[in-house]
């Protein structure tokens, strides 16, 4: 069977901003992004079925006998078992959401549908991805360590708790660190390196190439993607890769896209002082709605970047390629492409921004190709409407 991850509309919507740049499926949540979930599970390759404009980059494969599966879905045992026993023209469904389509050629009706009953994880909101990331670094763990063995940790000034569950990759380097695995699992990736005085506690994961900067309190469920940098305090956190909070101050309940930047003492606020629900932006009604959660703190999209001594509001959302500054608390909801910040926004021009792109990427070795930079441009143009302070010029 050809494996596509589709995205659906409706949580596609749901999951912006990091979905202006990515399919649903190149969400990192736990040590992997949903699509390499699958392809682990799976054994095999995926395509993505996404947006127009994101095809090119992330490219879908057809063939006689496709397999389609929900993209924001993450997969499990049970889950995989269902999913091998459908048929050619069968529909795999809970509740009101498709999970599954094998070789789909016809409509779905009462015939052809199967009502799946377990329970499962979907990732169809941003705070989600912080909120099912303990339990999928956990999931993850066992799936990439399993019958493996894993590099020691040779520094006699590094303390291990329950070190059965931690595991190292080649090429990590530890010095005089912490690790306290009794709360959950600890991943450390390939080449990724923990400097001396650094405190972490599980679930954790430390993906390839990443850093834990000197002193680091990591307070657990945290996600630090590729080649990101982290210092400070976070807790239940997500950074997809590439990233850095390198300094001291605040993340916590919060997700940072890839190619963030939080200036030195930038904080972030997760929970209200008057321990009310947390409201959040959403895109798709265009408001804030009410997530129910008493913790959320900051959903920034892919290349957003603020100042030293940023303070961000309990849930505040920051689309794609804003530049964040200034005293106080900027507002909560900051559109894609803004230069400003609690004083007031200007446009963020898309020449300054990709030129921006270029030198940020440059430094990881990493190139700003025509497809990203097509993708930042369909970003920009599609999001004037979020630049209100547009119309007034």
């Amino acid at each position: 069977m050809n494996v596509i991850l589709f995205d659906d509309p409706a949580i596609r919507i749901d999951l912006l901003p990091f979905t202006f740049t990515r399919p649903v499926s190149k969400i990192r949540v736990g040590i992997l992004t949903i699509d390499e979930k699958w392809e682990k599970w799976l054994n095999t390759s995926v395509s993505f079925q996404t947006e127009a404009y994101l095809q090119k980059k992330f490219p879908l494969r057809s063939a006689n006998d496709n397999l389609l599966i929900n993209g924001a879905l993450c997969p499990d045992m049970k889950l995989i078992m269902a999913i091998h026993a459908l048929a050619p023209g069968q529909f795999l469904v809970k509740d009101k959401t498709l999970l599954a389509a094998r070789k789909p050629e016809v409509e779905m009706n009462a015939i052809n549908t199967i009502a799946y009953t377990e329970p499962i994880t979907l990732i169809d909101k941003t705070w989600k991805i912080f909120r099912e990331n303990a339990a999928q670094i956990k999931s993850d763990f066992a799936l990439v360590t399993t019958g493996r063995t894993s590099a020691s940790i040779h520094d006699k000034h590094t303390v291990v708790y329950n070190p059965q569950h931690v595991f190292v990759e080649e090429g990590v380097y530890v010095r005089s660190a912490i690790l306290n695995a009794e709360t959950g699992p600890i991943y450390l990736g390939k080449n990724s390196i923990v400097q001396e005085g650094a405190i972490i506690r599980g679930s954790f994961a430390l993906c390839e190439g990443a850093h834990v900067n000197m002193g680091a309190k990591i307070r657990g469920d945290v996600t630090v993607g590729p080649f990101s940098k982290v210092g400070g305090e976070i807790s239940t956190a997500v950074l997809f890769g590439y990233s850095n909070k390198a300094h001291d101050g605040f993340l916590g309940c919060s997700v940072l896209g890839e190619w963030c930047n939080l200036g030195a003492d930038t904080n972030t606020s997760n929970l209200k002082n008057n321990y009310d629900n947390v409201k959040l932006w959403s895109h798709a009604t265009g408001h804030f709605e009410n997530t129910g959660l008493q913790f959320c703190g900051l959903m920034m999209g892919d290349h957003s970047k603020c100042s030293i001594n940023l303070m961000f509001n309990t849930g505040t959302v920051v689309d794609v390629s804003a530049n964040v500054f200034g005293e106080g608390f900027p507002r909560n909801y900051i559109p894609s492409f803004s230069w400003g910040g609690s004083g007031g926004y200007l446009t963020y021009r898309i020449d300054k921004a990709l030129e921006t792109a270029s030198r940020v990427m440059a430094r990881r070795n990493v190139v700003l190709d025509d497809v990203e930079k097509e993708i930042l441009t369909h970003v920009y143009e599609q999001t004037v409407a979020h630049r209100n302070w547009e119309k007034k010029s």
